[in-house]
């Protein structure tokens, strides 16, 4: 164990990003399960931003799944914002693969994806009531940036960005 991070240093290497459609059942069992921890924090659906699986299509945007000893443990991805920025959506852990490096790791595998596909920014929103989430963004470079999108007049609506 690394006593500055608290984990593993080999978990990283050991975490196997695949890309795959936004609507195929592997996706779709953790984005429901972001969703129902979203809703666990803030009520209702956990989410109701508008998404179409076609959003996530190349080169238009991407969703990436991240799998340790072979199970499917984490996700996110992203859809384009404007001509050359894109957004970064349905990023989750499961919490049993928490602090393991597993978010870091998709967040940078979606960054590259995003940057492969001409993308300069990445932009995301995020809420208020998801600490772990902000810290990590934070961590990474992310900045806070006037709100937008969907949740843009929400109350607990944080919005951050950073240039690829």
């Amino acid at each position: 164990m690394s006593p500055a991070r608290g984990r593993n240093l080999d978990t990283v290497s050991e975490i196997e990003i695949r890309t795959v459609r936004f609507d195929a059942p592997v996706a779709q069992q953790l984005i429901r399960a972001a969703l129902a921890e979203l809703g666990a924090r803030y009520g209702g659906s956990g989410d109701d931003t508008p998404v179409d699986a076609t959003e996530f299509e190349p080169p238009d945007g991407a969703f990436l799944v991240a799998y340790l000893a072979g199970e499917p443990v984490g996700c996110g991805g992203w859809r384009s914002h404007g001509a050359d920025a894109a957004e970064l959506k349905r990023m989750y852990t499961a919490p049993a693969a928490r602090g393991r490096g597993v978010a870091r790791t998709v967040l940078a595998a979606v960054e590259r994806s995003a940057r492969e596909q001409g993308r300069k920014r990445v932009v995301l929103e995020c809420g208020d009531k998801q600490p772990e989430a902000i810290a990590m963004y934070g961590a990474a470079g992310y900045e806070r940036i006037p709100n937008f999108g969907f949740y843009k007049d929400a109350e607990g609506c944080l919005s951050f960005g950073r240039t690829l």
